[in-house]
């Protein structure tokens, strides 16, 4: 079964905000949302912001290609 955007995205955040490489405020997620992304179940970032906090959280080719896929960009 395929992850959900929502799924995918706190799959890679978790991973990064435990190991320490990243922090909330270095994520390029704003508050409204992060508070969207927890509550919505539909929520998808625009594709203009997901690509910003893909640069700030330093993602892997493979997890950025993973986010815009479950994402449907």
């Amino acid at each position: 079964m395929e992850m959900t955007f929502k799924q995918e995205f706190f799959k890679i955040y978790d991973k990064k905000i435990a190991s320490g490489e990243i922090t909330f405020s270095r994520s390029g997620i704003t508050k409204t949302d992060f508070t969207r992304i927890c509550m919505e179940p539909d929520f998808v970032f625009e594709k203009e912001a997901l690509e910003i906090i893909c640069t700030a959280m330093k993602l892997t080719r493979d997890e950025h290609d993973r986010l815009f896929s479950s994402a449907g960009y």
